[in-house]
């Protein structure tokens, strides 16, 4: 499956530069884990990071105009780092899969000259083959809208950008005049809308695989807006092979794994249920319109009670443990403070759950989640957690626990993470 190996995100509220992992010009880093949390005191930015990979889903979606608009962002202006100028800009270092070379995706966003807000800038880079060191191989370079792409799998064009002296018009002119193979394999790209991503639109092409893989990939992150009452209600009947950001099709989805995987979804309820204090048994029901209805029996009760009955913990226990079972899971989820409504001897299970399926070897998703639960941290190792502060300037800084020697050695020692957070060992006194 697909991971980030690393991420910066420059001028977006709160995080006026930060970065986590590996990029591809910081090689000596460690890349981020298959299981990510970001912890810190409230106000530091857990929930900005959060929305950052939300605000780069919607880009891909509908464009940079509405994903500045909608969830109430506010608009370009309110998401820019307060005080700053230039862009925002996002860096997302992939792989596709364990033994492919990553992937460098920059995307720069900024207002044109009527203030609306559009593409001024898109990356895509690789190295070639064997190659270890030195700049990758650009193979989408797109400025204002216009610029060149390479065809295939392994072309590109090895530029050296600064800041100030790179001019794509003579670049492109440059290949132009060139006759050697790799020229033959680039196209001129002129978009005509610049409020679109450029890989929206190449990623859809068959001579552009790269750029298409990318594009999926991103598409298919599942950002967990999950709220119990829209998990509560009683959709239209038909089954759905995912549960949506919302979780208001919990039982659509519960119908397609019954028809489609009916002995293996048995399995799983009951694996659920065992995971859930109290619940001795989950069940389905047909309701007189063809509807599923979530039967969960309770210890000590005879009769069940039905989805609509359940706590706001056991649903979202139920959601994101269903989420984990999906035959085809989304290659990237990302969850904000999971623990809320959830009994606190429960989220050391729920944290190995989700290490379980990150790290497994078939049908695994990269899982990044923020909170500020040590119960929660108390599962976590010290490479997988990310303590995000506010410095004095008012933006936040963010680094790894397990840069710290100290922090290290205490949890080799067999202290718990979360514990040593609850007493202040990782955020700064």
């Amino acid at each position: 499956m697909a991971g980030i190996e690393g991420l910066r995100i420059k001028n977006y509220r709160a995080l006026k530069d930060i970065t986590l992992g590996k990029l591809w010009n910081t090689q000596n880093r460690d890349s981020l884990t298959p299981m990510t949390a970001v912890i810190g005191k409230n106000g530091v930015g857990k929930s900005t990071l959060f929305d950052a990979f939300g605000f780069l889903s919607d880009c891909l979606k509908g464009g940079v105009e509405e994903a500045c608009d909608v969830r109430g962002r506010g608009g370009f202006e309110r998401l820019r780092s307060q005080g700053q100028e230039g862009s925002i800009e996002f860096q997302i270092y992939y792989k596709e899969d364990y033994n492919s070379r990553p992937i460098t995706y920059e995307l720069a966003i900024d207002l044109d000259t009527d203030n609306r807000p559009y593409v001024k800038k898109e990356r895509l880079r690789q190295r070639r083959k064997g190659q270890k060191t030195g700049w990758p191989f650009s193979f989408l370079i797109l400025d204002e809208g216009k610029g060149i792409v390479w065809k295939g799998e392994e072309e590109g064009k090895q530029v050296e950008e600064g800041q100030d002296h790179f001019d794509l018009l003579k670049l492109i002119e440059k290949i132009q005049q060139e006759a050697d193979e790799e020229s033959k394999e680039t196209e001129l790209v002129e978009l005509n809308d610049k409020r679109k991503l450029g890989i929206a639109t190449l990623g859809s092409l068959k001579q552009h695989p790269r750029i298409y893989l990318f594009r999926r990939f991103i598409e298919g992150w599942y950002l967990s807006y999950f709220t119990p009452d829209a998990a509560r209600s009683l959709p239209l009947a038909g089954p759905q092979k995912h549960l949506n950001i919302h979780g208001d099709n919990l039982g659509n989805v519960v119908q397609f794994m019954e028809r489609e995987h009916s002995k293996k979804f048995q399995n799983i309820l009951n694996s659920i249920s065992r995971k859930i204090p109290g619940i001795e048994k989950i069940s389905t029901e047909k309701s007189p319109d063809n509807r599923l209805l979530l039967k969960f029996n309770d210890r000590g009760f005879q009769d069940p009670f039905y989805v609509q009955q359940m706590s706001d913990g056991t649903l979202k226990v139920f959601a994101y443990l269903l989420l984990l079972e999906d035959p085809s899971p989304p290659p990237f989820i990302c969850i904000e403070e999971p623990e809320n409504g959830l009994y606190h001897k429960l989220l050391e299970t729920l944290a190995q759950e989700f290490r379980k399926h990150a790290t497994g070897q078939r049908g695994r998703s990269q899982i990044f989640i923020t909170t500020h639960q040590p119960y929660f941290v108390d599962a976590l190792q010290p490479e997988e957690v990310w303590i995000l502060e506010k410095g004095d300037d008012g933006f936040s800084r963010i680094k790894r626990a397990s840069d710290n020697p100290l922090i290290k050695n205490l949890v080799s020692e067999g202290l718990p993470l979360g514990s040593l957070w609850y007493s202040d060992y990782l955020d700064e006194r």
